[in-house]
Formats: structure tokens, sequence, C-alpha cells
């Protein structure tokens, strides 16, 4: 690791197959915690190449425990995480919209690292048990139209790194390696990111899979999500587009009505309340528009007024609420 990191003080940059032989050997616990922080500092210090990405998801996928879901037609909705915004969990409520419109969700996730509450911290509130184990994941997704895969339990060089992250408790690569490297592979994605350049990678590298259908979101103003503080980039295979929430009927909302407390029991108290249809018309707005758009990607041709209707009836009707009481029950 020592000549590793002189190239990369040197400001040389990996090639996509080092990247993937540097990631294993971490996955490997061949290096120590100095050494681990050190190579992910080097990668806040300057942007990421497409190759280093390309190399280190390259790497987890190789190693990942997977599960098979071929035979389901699954969305995953993930962020980056890192966006520093301390927002309630919009992405993970935002999957149980969609799972309650019976579309079935394979959500990707893991604890938090640099706010208060991540898609892990919240599913462990609530009484689910984390696992690896495909048998009980499709019996998941049979009856809740959900299952959730916790990062560290399908990719050990996320377990490798997890106290080093958990340390600098700041946002490094593997923030951006989430959402790439979702272990049942599957076949649509509404991925959200914390800034313009990651967005372009992903949708660089996204752009080359056939198989895939994706939609990846910045919002201009930094969140990782649609926010409706302001306009976002939304980039497809067919292209880049700026959409301000004037352009889809919605009202711009202030940072502070999407905020997601303090502590874990605080965006525990903000999940259940929207889920049982009592959050506020900024939060129920957030979170639907999200879903719409996630509805959207596994369904091209349907217009975002009706996969906003199918959201609402999911939320409102509380079919969300119920298919998060069928995940967390015993």
């Amino acid at each position: 690791m020592k000549a590793i990191l002189n190239d990369l003080y040197q400001h040389k940059k990996l090639s996509k197959e080092e990247a993937k032989r540097i990631l294993i050997e971490i996955a490997s616990e061949k290096y120590n915690d100095a050494h681990l922080a050190s190579f992910m500092t080097v990668f806040m210090m300057r942007p990421i190449t497409v190759d280093e990405l390309s190399g280190f998801r390259s790497a987890l996928q190789e190693l990942a425990i997977k599960v098979d879901f071929s035979d389901y037609n699954t969305i995953d909705i993930v962020g980056t995480g890192g966006d520093g915004k301390d927002t309630f969990n919009i992405s993970t409520l935002t999957s149980f919209v969609v799972a309650g419109t019976g579309q079935m969700v394979a959500k990707h996730g893991n604890y938090s690292v640099s706010s208060q509450s991540g898609s892990s911290d919240m599913l462990e509130s609530f009484g689910y048990e984390f696992t690896n184990d495909e048998h009980i994941l499709r019996a998941h997704l049979e009856k809740a139209n959900i299952c959730f895969l916790h990062a560290p339990k399908f990719h050990p060089a996320m377990k490798a790194v997890g106290p080093t992250r958990k340390a600098l408790a700041l946002k490094t690569f593997f923030n951006m390696l989430g959402p790439l490297v979702n272990p049942s592979s599957p076949k649509n994605h509404l991925l959200g990111t914390f800034n313009l350049e990651v967005a372009r990678l992903y949708n660089y590298i996204l752009q080359e899979e056939k198989e895939i259908q994706y939609g990846i979101i910045h919002a201009v103003d930094g969140y990782d999500e649609i926010s409706l503080t302001g306009g976002f980039k939304f980039f497809t295979k067919k292209g880049e587009q700026l959409i301000n929430p004037e352009d889809i009927g919605q009202k711009r909302i202030a940072q502070s009505e999407i905020f997601g407390g303090n502590s874990v029991a605080d965006a525990a108290k903000i999940f259940t309340s929207i889920l049982d249809g009592k959050g506020t018309e900024a939060q129920n707005n957030v979170v639907l528009t999200n879903a719409a758009f996630a509805l959207k990607i596994v369904s091209e041709t349907k217009s975002f007024e009706a996969a906003y209707e199918e959201a609402k009836n999911s939320l409102f009707g509380l079919k969300a609420k119920q298919c998060l009481k069928l995940l967390t029950k015993n």
C-alpha cells in the first residue's frame, strides 16, 4: 500500500485493473486502518476517474454474495448518502411507497456514515433482522413486495472498511459505490448522487449496460434525491434533463421542511408519521415525487401524473405502511 499511496500522492491515476486488485486486497484485510484511511482520503482530495470507479465496482461485484431475483422485475431506489443535508429517510420511504403500488423493490442500503440515520439504521429500529439468505429475501419479496439487502452482509470489502469509514465520518468513494453494487442485480434503478460529477460518472458506466433501465438524480442544490427545494438533473439512457418543481406541478419547499431530526429515534418518528398518512404536505410531496419517478423508470410510457396518483394511492391507502409491517413481522 505504501507504494500505491506514493503514486497517488504524485497525482497518478489507477487503471481499472489496478483499482480492482487493490479493492480485492482491501477486502482480504491486507492493509491496516491508517493505510485505509489514507487511501480513502486521496479520493476526497481529487475527482475519482471512470476507470477507478469501474475497477472498484468490478471488485465488489466479483466478491459479493449474490442473490438471484432474475425472475422478478425489481427496482432499487438508493442514494449515495454523504450529501450532508440531514433529511428524513426519503429513499427508504420512497421504496415502501413504490412497493405499496405492487412494484417489487430490492433495496440496497447501509448504516449512515455522515448523517443521523441511514436505511439500515431505520429498518433495524423497526426490528428488521438483516440477512443474506436468498430463501428468506425471496419470501420477503413475495409477501411484502420489498426486501432489504444490508450491504455489509453481501460485500466483504465494505465490511472490512466499516470501522474506518465510521471513524472518518466523511463521504468516501464507498458512498459512490453503494448504489452501483446491489448484489441482486435489479433490472431497474433510481439512483441519487451528492454531486453532478458523480451523476455523470454513473451515467457513463450504466449506459453501457443494455439490460437495465435507470434514472440518476442530482439536485442542483446538493441533495442526492429529488428534494423539491430546487431543480434537479435527471439522467437516463435518453439523455440529461434539468427539471424544476414547477415543471412537474410541484411547489418549491424550504430545506427545513425535510429535516430528519437529530437521532435515529427522531427519524423513525417522522418515518412512521409519513407512512401513517400524517406527514406534512412538503414531506408527502417529496416522497411521492421520488416514487413517481421510480415508477416511470419501470414503465417508461407512464406519465408522471399517473405515476404520482399510483404513489398517492399507496401512501394514503396505507399500502406502503402494510409493506413495512409485513417486512418487519417475525
